[in-house]
């Protein structure tokens, strides 16, 4: 008997189940009915506190959408873990099915989780269909700095090249964005300025932030990032830092030798070059503006 002929019935027992698989791995279930459910090798867990809205879908390219909304704890959905971004971009998979006998399902949504909203005890997430992808912008930017990140399939740099990463651990915590460590010799001034800070244990593991600035202080290194991080580290916590690059082609050249691998148009008119006309006394045959 299928799903179908269970609906057919018109006597139905019917409830909703929804796996979210993060990034790093874990998988997570949840369902609205009373009881937990189990298939597919995942736990359902019941009294999550975590509900479903209605699904939109259609049918072309438009993008499916919903939402999901529950209550964080400890157990289930901790604010620790959201805060931290575990979540972004989770798979999240949602399925109707015969509580009363599990095999009786039917896969009704697949897609990930967009974002995520928290208000006091609770959270918000969006739910973004396959389709989603396809309206992201693609192709190559043509603009004077390098588009590549540093050690990414284009960049080809070898971040495990001795002098480009060290591990270390926090000495002072002063806020979310500023982290004091002890000195690093061996590393010049602002060297990891632009560059990126990987959090290796700790509540905060995992965390990735980028380096705004890279200050000699007193007694150590203070490194200031962008924005700050979900979780806040302790001291103590592992850290790794990447060397920072500022996407010319100088700093390609000198400081990380890889000035083939450069993907950067140097030489490209900006806008002034553009918007320019003739004045009378430059030489103006129609030749190249560089020499």
């Amino acid at each position: 008997m299928s799903l179908a002929d269970h609906l057919a019935t018109g006597v139905t027992t019917i409830a909703r189940a929804w796996a979210v698989q993060r990034r790093d791995g874990l998988v997570l279930g949840f369902t609205d009915h009373d009881r937990d459910l189990d298939f597919e090798g995942i736990l359902f867990r019941a009294r999550s506190g975590m509900s479903a809205r209605n699904l939109q879908q259609g049918t072309g390219l438009a993008v499916d959408n919903s939402e999901a909304v529950g209550a964080l704890s400890d157990e289930a959905l901790s604010e620790t873990d959201i805060m931290a971004g575990r979540y972004d971009g989770a798979e999240i998979r949602i399925w109707w099915v015969n509580w009363a006998q599990p095999s009786q399902r039917e896969l009704r949504f697949r897609g990930s989780l967009g974002e995520l909203t928290r208000n006091g005890g609770a959270f918000r997430a969006e739910l973004r269909g396959l389709t989603e992808p396809l309206s992201r912008p693609q192709g190559r930017i043509y603009q004077a700095g390098c588009s590549a990140v540093l050690g990414d399939g284009s960049c080809r740099f070898d971040l495990s090249t001795p002098g480009y990463t060290v591990e270390t651990s926090i000495t002072e915590v002063m806020g979310g964005d500023c982290l004091v460590f002890a000195g690093l010799p061996g590393f010049a001034a602002r060297w990891f300025e632009k560059g990126r800070l990987v959090l290796l244990d700790g509540k905060a593991e995992g965390l990735e932030g980028l380096i705004k600035a890279d200050r000699t202080v007193q007694g150590g290194r203070e490194i200031l990032l962008w924005q700050r991080l979900g979780v806040v580290p302790r001291v103590g916590d592992a850290v790794r830092l990447v060397a920072g690059c500022d996407r010319r082609p100088e700093t390609c050249r000198t400081k990380f030798n890889n000035y083939p691998n450069f993907r950067g148009f140097p030489h490209i008119p900006g806008e002034d070059w553009m918007m320019a006309v003739p004045r009378e006394g430059d030489l103006n045959d129609g030749t190249s503006l560089r020499r």
